[in-house]
């Protein structure tokens, strides 16, 4: 006889869109006086949407909230395709830089708990995974401006997490796939690689996502574990792999419309929109007086779009310097 755990397979290889938001997103922090909301996808929506494209396992990642994940575990309380997710805005300090980090396996006090943490992402990562939360580094490049040096910068940020984005659905193909290069080079490190759609609008959901090996050693025969429970594992273990489609301008401006167009929809009691009638009203008079400008996201899109591709074409640069 062994003492030793012998390796059993509980699932198959399982996929799962890893970044997605609902209404439980909030308010969008651009053109704060429209008070669009940053999402008007219902959290039900989204698991069927997700579930349709063929994900095996669905998680919501509302930035700093798991209540779209908590509102689908009370509607399917029995679930096991269910894991509660959340996309963590946290700082680097001393040069403040904007880090998003997605979390899964939350607990309600876990996502309480962690919230005065997130001015230095450290401290926060540490917590997490002291509770058993799987960690992914979102969109590495996408708040990064060069505030400090990028090998210290990925130094400083890669050892925190299980996993990085690799495949980001509104990220162009050069940014995934410098990402997914970096990430390559540090083996050492045991990180995976996930795939997001970052979808804010229902008909992106499915389109990037994560395969997971969906595999767990357990020390006795005939324990399951649920598929999100198993997707989590990998994740922890780095055994994820990103898939899917890129960012595109047109993909990016058509999740701008797509919003625009859901806020109007918000303003005339089509869709919830968080506002109250006063606020629809002030929102419908703003909105007209200003609705030549609402609708150039594809100019928008393409001018973001060209500094990403230089900002990722500067930082390869350097990294090939040092």
């Amino acid at each position: 006889m062994t003492d030793e755990p012998r390796l059993l397979t509980v699932s198959r290889p399982l996929k799962a869109d890893l970044h997605v938001h609902s209404f439980h997103s909030g308010f969008t922090s651009t053109l704060r006086m429209f008070r669009s909301l940053d999402c008007y996808s219902t959290p039900e929506e989204v698991y069927r949407r997700a579930k349709a494209r063929g994900m095996d396992v669905v998680t919501i990642t509302d930035h700093d909230s798991i209540n779209g994940c908590l509102e689908l575990l009370d509607r399917h309380p029995d679930a096991p395709d269910i894991l509660v997710g959340e996309e963590i805005e946290c700082r680097l300090p001393d040069t403040g830089i904007r880090v998003h980090l997605g979390a899964f396996g939350l607990s309600e006090r876990i996502h309480r708990d962690v919230q005065p943490l997130c001015g230095d992402v450290r401290e926060a990562a540490a917590f997490l995974r002291a509770h058993s939360v799987g960690l992914v580094l979102h969109h590495p490049f996408h708040f990064f401006r060069g505030e400090m040096p990028v090998g210290r910068y990925l130094e400083d940020l890669l050892p925190l997490v299980h996993a990085v984005e690799a495949r980001n659905g509104t990220m162009l193909p050069g940014h995934n796939e410098t990402v997914a290069r970096l990430v390559a080079a540090r083996a050492q490190l045991g990180l995976g690689q996930t795939g997001g759609s970052d979808a804010h609008v229902l008909s992106h959901v499915g389109d990037s996502y994560t395969n997971a090996s969906g595999m767990k050693p357990e020390p006795m025969a005939g324990m399951a574990l649920t598929p999100a429970a198993a997707f989590l594992d990998s994740l922890k273990r780095g055994e994820t792999r990103a898939a899917g489609r890129h960012g595109t301008p047109g993909r990016f401006a058509f999740e701008i419309y797509g919003v625009v167009f859901n806020y109007w929809g918000g303003l005339l009691g089509l869709r919830r929109s968080g506002l109250s009638a006063g606020e629809r009203l002030s929102g419908l008079g703003c909105s007209l007086v200003s609705l030549p400008f609402q609708f150039t996201p594809l100019l928008v899109s393409i001018a973001q779009k060209i500094g990403e591709r230089r900002r990722v074409a500067r930082w390869n640069r350097e990294l090939e310097t040092t």
